[in-house]
């Protein structure tokens, strides 16, 4: 299905499977227009290559010294264009490091860099952008990459970027952002970064226009949602919800040898401590070396340019199919009705779950709770540290509910076989901010109970590998008889969950 990234033909051809599945085990239609689709309405954004950058009256070169941060939109502290004319330059300290922070007064009207490695995709690391809500008087904020203009950054950088059009009114306040290299990072503080303590303010004339291009996506955009009836007259007018995404990454431009690159990034990997440990640096990088002759030995070099997402998350999309029919065949029917929704465009911004919950189809205070699974179908000792056949990671299970996680933690002790749960990434203020990256928050903003469940990463997470072969189906049927006996338990409680946790500021930013 061309990698299901999302508004693509290949994202349309996996939801019309999906809602066909649904159908055939008999779920309600839940959708708009008494379908099992809802369209999110969504544009494609694009960097205009007339934006320009002049510091101290020199221009700096487009995709060579700079480049516009990519904005998704109203959930972003960045603003997608704009033109600022700033006469200081303020040095923010690293990105990452929480123990510097600028104040109102020191960030605001200039131009705020921060020196910031480059993660994923050629993109500053995702566990980075809350910091960049700090600075919201800022006129602009300048990322000051390690190695900014590769070729991969690059072309990640001007792909069209899929987001929901701002819903707010009136003049948008947020700064404009910016990459830029360490010379560039160099000349608008008046000093390299190295040698500089945040605060330090460069006074340096600064005129920046950054324009963008919006589109209509070529496919629409579309949540699946189905519902399976409670059996209770009054308590069915309320919702255990489910949820998964159903898109992933798409198309790589160029295709790549998989058989080697799996092997690299399982040493990559290693090195890591199976994802505990740092990324490693450059130079541990240059020791890899792959025997391609040994592979392809085996069968020839395999090309791959179609980011599967087998685990990631076609495990949870075919898990609440699981579960779906596990309640048709039950003989008890839950007394709430339960709520089915495979959500778009996670990949992009959560902008499917974002959607759906600000525009349901249901009444939002009808959904008392919501289980969500992504990534549920690996987890081994192999994949990631503390992993193996009954491993299980929670999220967000007492965030909201001290009930729900209570009951989670006594129905696994009843399970044939119960699951080792891991709770490290939950804690408050954890780097990696997971509670705040996956569908389930959309939820848990309203102040519904939710539950993240996840086997964790692995070496094959957002890459071409990421193949159904290395699925542990059976560690996975674990994962999912726990959601569904949860779901059951909480569709036939005689109330509805205790929120006793305080409850996000739904507009807000989350911050694990």
């Amino acid at each position: 299905m061309l990698g299901r990234e999302a508004a693509t033909v290949g994202n349309v051809k996996a939801t019309d499977y999906i809602a066909r599945a649904a159908q055939r085990l008999g779920l309600k239609p839940a959708g708009e227009n008494g379908t099992y689709f809802q369209t999110v309405v969504v544009i494609n954004r694009s960097i205009d290559t007339t934006s320009t950058m002049i510091v101290s009256g020199s221009p700096a070169v487009f995709g060579q010294d700079w480049f516009p941060l990519a904005s998704r939109g109203g959930q972003s502290p960045l603003r997608p264009s704009g033109s600022v004319n700033v006469s200081a330059a303020v040095y923010g300290g690293r990105l990452d490091d929480s123990t510097v922070m600028l104040t109102p007064e020191q960030s605001s009207g200039r131009i705020v860099v921060l020196d910031a490695p480059l993660g994923t995709g050629g993109r500053p690391a995702a566990r980075f952008r809350g910091a960049l809500d700090h600075y919201p008087g800022a006129a602009a904020i300048a990322l000051a990459t390690l190695d900014l203009m590769t070729a991969p950054a690059l072309q990640a950088a001007r792909r069209p970027l899929l987001v929901l059009p701002r819903a707010e009114a009136g003049p948008d306040s947020r700064p404009v952002g910016v990459s830029v290299t360490q010379a560039e990072a160099a000349r608008l503080m008046g000093a390299p970064l190295a040698g500089l303590r945040p605060g330090v303010v460069n006074q340096v004339a600064v005129d920046l226009a950054v324009r963008v291009t919006e589109a209509q996506p070529t496919a629409p955009a579309r949540n699946v949602i189905a519902l399976y009836p409670g059996a209770d007259s009054v308590l069915r007018g309320e919702y255990v919800a489910l949820g998964a995404h159903s898109d992933h990454l798409g198309v790589a431009a160029h295709g790549v040898d998989a058989d080697s690159l799996r092997a690299w990034n399982m040493a990559r990997w290693k090195m890591m401590d199976l994802g505990s440990g740092a990324a490693p640096t450059p130079e541990e990088l240059a020791t890899i070396h792959v025997n391609t002759d040994s592979l392809h030995r085996i069968r020839p070099a395999h090309r791959d340019s179609t980011f599967n997402g087998a685990d990631d998350d076609g495990s949870g999309t075919v898990s609440l199919l699981e579960i779906a029919q596990a309640f048709a065949h039950s003989p008890v029917k839950p007394k709430r009705s339960i709520l089915f929704v495979w959500h778009t465009a996670e990949e992009k911004g959560l902008l499917g779950s974002t959607y759906f919950t600000d525009h349901p189809t249901v009444s939002r205070d009808s959904i008392v709770g919501q289980l969500n699974l992504d990534m549920v179908g690996r987890g081994a000792a192999a994949d990631w540290k503390g992993g193996g056949p009954r491993y299980l990671m929670l999220v967000g299970s007492r965030r909201l509910s001290t009930e729900l996680g209570d009951m989670v933690e006594g129905i696994n002790q009843t399970e044939p076989e119960p699951l080792i749960f891991d709770y490290t990434l939950d804690a408050n203020g954890h780097p990696e901010n997971v509670y705040c990256r996956s569908d389930h928050y959309e939820y848990a903003r309203y102040g519904i109970p939710i539950v993240f469940f996840t086997t964790g990463l692995h070496e094959d997470y957002h890459q071409v590998t990421d193949e159904v072969q290395y699925i542990d189906f059976a560690h996975m049927a674990l994962v999912d008889r726990l959601v569904f006996d949860v779901a059951m338990r909480v569709a036939d409680l005689d109330h509805r969950l205790l929120v006793d946790k305080p409850k996000p500021d739904p507009h807000g930013v989350c911050k694990q």
